[in-house]
């Protein structure tokens, strides 16, 4: 269906507002003490203490009054629910994998995926790993390879897919390792951790063909995939009168398996799933999954959940919800990019990216530049976002430090959740903190946990 703003510039949103919750308002001192409480970590804060909070798209969007209707069909049978059936329909509907074991979000099905398949000694590589997928590796005593292509870690490079695997570097990897080291490949759709950067269907024939050579099965991380499908569908040559499901049932098809965190595109608050048409490979994944998450047929999720998820499955690829989706994304990064904030350019899909390292060059990566920008528009408008930087990405393996490839400063907007207006705050909170960045310090590390740091560290500033 045509939206019926077609002839006009604004893009409104393809749905009216139901239901309504407050938000917090507080003053910059409120601010202050509440950032100060939390060890400068902004996932410490109470969310009672944020206005405007774009820490992640992951579970934070609203549902849709067909998906609420869709919880009170749940039926809550522990095994054989008719809300598997519908749940396991949906999923093949567009990922038309052989195996589909559901788990209670993308991280568990990460965490069964790789404990099946990694060890010592094996090597996984990637565009880019985000970092539950990188712990998850590591935790087994694997390596999290990133091969992303050049123009994924420069911001300012003007490329349509920056997402894109270099299939060079993975054929050198491959024959340097060995396919007997490299259990699979794996390809994050949209490419999270470079920006929200998409991957072009032309990429993922490629790098298909460079594990064909090898003989390495190749694997989606597709949380992203409908915002993914929707840029190859507006930039990539051949694809434009395209269903954005027909693009992603190629995506799939090109792949051996999948995961996903059903609380990004699927449009929930919780769920996901693992994905394969390996036999062995699913039934050792199904015995995991007894023992973590729950029985196959519902895998650590309620009935309800499940039918949520199949219903969001289908709002997904609406093109209505897509063109607001991506184009509401747009109208913050070009507004920045417009200020002179430098900006991960293009825009991507889930959030809007801030160069820190562009925006505070005084600050040395080893002092965080992200975790300074991110405390300071808190502080500044109580508006909380992530660090995706050398906080995140900079401790290693061997439990040395180095500065991640960039420091970001990630704006994520929640699906179906803020209006224009609150939208235009964020722009004006971001322009203010951009007039006092030279008075901004870094930051040190107070305390730490060995990994996933970025969760519960706390910091100090250096003053």
């Amino acid at each position: 269906m045509g939206s019926p703003a077609e002839p006009f510039r604004t893009v409104i949103e393809p749905f009216r507002i139901h239901a309504v919750e407050p938000l917090a308002m507080t003053t910059p001192k409120q601010r202050a003490e509440a950032i100060r409480a939390a060890g400068y970590n902004l996932f410490n804060l109470a969310s009672s203490n944020v206005l405007i909070d774009l820490l992640t798209d992951s579970g934070t969007g609203a549902m849709s009054r067909d998906q609420w209707s869709a919880i009170q069909h749940g039926d809550e049978s522990y095994a054989g629910s008719p809300s598997w059936e519908i749940f396991q329909r949906a999923v093949k509907s567009l990922f038309p994998f052989r195996h589909v074991i559901p788990t209670h979000q993308g991280r568990a099905a990460e965490k069964i995926l790789f404990t099946v398949v990694g060890g010592p000694g094996r090597v996984i590589p990637s565009n880019t790993h985000f970092d539950t997928t990188r712990a998850n590796i590591e935790f087994t005593g694997a390596e999290a390879v990133d091969l992303v292509i050049p123009e994924g870690r420069d911001p300012k490079a003007l490329h349509p897919f920056k997402g894109n695997l270099d299939t060079a570097a993975l054929d050198a990897l491959l024959h340097e390792r060995g396919r007997e080291n490299v259990p699979l490949v794996m390809v994050t759709v949209t490419n999270n951790s470079g920006g929200g950067q998409p991957v072009s269907l032309e990429n993922l024939h490629a790098v298909r063909a460079v594990c064909d050579r090898h003989g390495v099965s190749l694997f989606l991380d597709a949380c992203r995939f409908a915002e993914n499908a929707w840029f190859i569908r507006a930039r990539e040559p051949g694809q434009h009168d395209r269903e954005v499901a027909d693009i992603v049932r190629e995506m799939a098809g090109l792949a051996d398996g999948m995961t996903m965190s059903a609380k990004k595109d699927p449009l929930c608050n919780i769920g996901g799933w693992l994905a394969c048409n390996d036999d062995a490979l699913a039934e050792a994944a199904r015995n995991l999954l007894i023992l973590t998450e729950g029985f196959p047929t519902y895998g650590g999720l309620a009935g309800r959940d499940l039918e949520a998820i199949a219903q969001g499955l289908k709002e997904a690829v609406s093109h209505d919800y897509l063109e607001y989706r991506i184009r509401s994304t747009a109208y913050l990064g070009e507004a920045l990019d417009a200020a002179g904030i430098p900006v991960v350019l293009p825009i991507g899909g889930h959030a809007v990216y801030i160069d820190a390292r562009g925006l505070l060059p005084h600050i040395p990566p080893l002092q965080y530049p992200g975790q300074a920008l991110a405390i300071a528009l808190y502080e500044t408008g109580g508006v909380r976002t992530s660090e995706i930087g050398t906080v995140m990405f900079g401790r290693q393996p061997d439990g040395s430090e180095q500065p991640a490839a960039m420091d970001l400063v990630r704006l994520a907007i929640p699906r179906r959740t803020y209006t224009q207006s609150h939208i235009d705050y964020v722009i004006e909170v971001c322009l203010a903190v951009q007039e006092r960045a030279p008075s901004l310090v870094g930051y040190r590390i107070e305390s730490e946990p060995r990994q996933l740091r970025h969760f519960t560290a706390r910091f100090a500033p250096l003053v």
